[in-house]
């Protein structure tokens, strides 16, 4: 396993998803505040950034298996560095919602599916193992970052605090990246002729399938969970938890780390595909534990460990199953093709939870939410059964 890459890719990630995504939350009432608009209207336009973000993933997957995965991130650092200047800087709603679209598609070159990319292109053959110790690190992006732009908040403008994230963005993951990609330069020049790459499990005639299959999935595990986490906090009082609503919502964090821990430790051998079944099952049986508990608060933080624990593990195979259903080739391609339909997902879950507990009242919603997830369940199974064999899934 290249430690030194994944070590830099954990630092970055920490830094990305904690400036490009987790801040937001924290600053949006003051954005709101300084362009007159609502909180709904300021998280309608950051929802409009992640949609045009995802739609872009698939161009940017491409980029990495073209270019380089490396210098993909390098570019990116730039980009989200500019993007946060020009959003802090930005002198109307316009000119505001066109920057945070250009964080958004930045986050798409130096988060996730660009660090696994990375990732394989470096070394393919440990790949699996390298992603699921770089999602642990990176895990602790929201602990670090919610924590941390509190603090700058508490001294500091919306816009200052985003200009702080842009000098981490260029002075901290810039360098670190091109690092990454000059070592990913150096073993391409190796190796010219011989590239090295993992082959996937599914036959050709089975890909297509597959694939349709994952995505299907994976989309479904991003609709229950960035709907239900949106709306943790209201949904757990609206069930009448009141003020331990916040209590448990603190839960979900450790507990998606504690879930990689327990991967990393005594599931080495596990199968990525046994491990979506695990993390997607767990998903809905937490949504499902809420609404039969409701407002039981252990029941409340039984829900947030074992949530947590899905959404945990739905980080690891994101990156591993791709790589094991599919191989290595054009791996860049695929993660990009994903990611725009868990972005997309991602993006219009929250309305649509939103809406759905105004009509149908919280325990309906919740109970349709988890519905939903058994679906995603349904499709890891039927890859199951493509005929990939039992000795080789497990």
């Amino acid at each position: 396993m290249p430690v030194a890459a994944v070590l830099a890719l954990g630092v970055t990630q920490i830094i990305g998803y904690g400036t490009l995504y987790y801040s937001f939350s924290i600053l949006a009432p003051d954005m709101a505040a300084y362009f007159s608009w609502s909180g709904e209207w300021i998280f309608g336009a950051f929802s409009v950034a992640l949609l045009i973000g995802g739609l872009a993933a698939p161009w940017l997957g491409a980029l990495s298996d073209r270019i380089g995965a490396g210098r993909v991130m390098t570019i990116g650092s730039a980009t989200a560095a500019a993007a946060l200047v020009a959003c802090a800087m930005a002198p109307g709603k316009a000119t505001f919602v066109m920057a945070l679209i250009a964080i958004e598609v930045a986050a798409n070159l130096v988060q996730y599916g660009a660090a696994f990319a990375l990732l394989v292109q470096l070394r393919p053959q440990v790949a699996l193992r390298s992603i699921t110790y770089l999602t642990l690190i990176a895990g602790f992006a929201s602990t670090i970052f919610w924590p941390i732009t509190a603090t700058l908040h508490a001294y500091l403008s919306w816009q200052d605090v985003y200009l702080v994230f842009a000098a981490l963005n260029l002075l901290v993951c810039l360098p670190l990246h091109a690092w990454l990609s000059r070592g990913e330069a150096l073993r391409k020049a190796a190796s010219p002729d011989a590239p090295v790459r993992t082959e996937g499990i599914l036959s050709p005639e089975l890909r297509f399938m597959g694939f349709m299959l994952m995505v299907a999935g994976f989309s479904l595990q991003s609709l229950v969970s960035s709907a239900v986490l949106v709306h943790m906090v209201p949904l757990l009082s609206g069930l009448g938890l009141g003020t331990s609503a916040a209590l448990v919502g603190t839960l979900f964090g450790p507990s998606q780390v504690i879930s990689r821990l327990i991967n990393m430790t005594f599931g080495r051998n596990l199968q990525p595909l046994r491990l979506a079944l695990i993390g997607a099952t767990l998903l809905p049986v937490g949504v499902l534990v809420l609404v039969l508990t409701a407002p039981s608060v252990p029941g409340a933080m039984l829900f947030s460990v074992i949530f947590g624990m899905g959404n945990g593990l739905l980080s690891i195979v994101t990156g591993t199953l791709p790589l094991t259903l599919f191989g290595s080739e054009g791996y860049g391609k695929l993660q990009g093709k994903m990611m725009s339909a868990r972005l997309i997902a991602s993006a219009i879950a929250p309305f649509v939870l939103a809406f759905s507990m105004q009509w149908l009242g919280f325990i309906w919603s919740l109970s349709i939410t988890a519905a939903l997830g058994a679906l995603a369940v349904l499709a890891f199974h039927a890859i199951d059964g493509l005929g990939c064999g039992a000795r080789r899934l497990g």
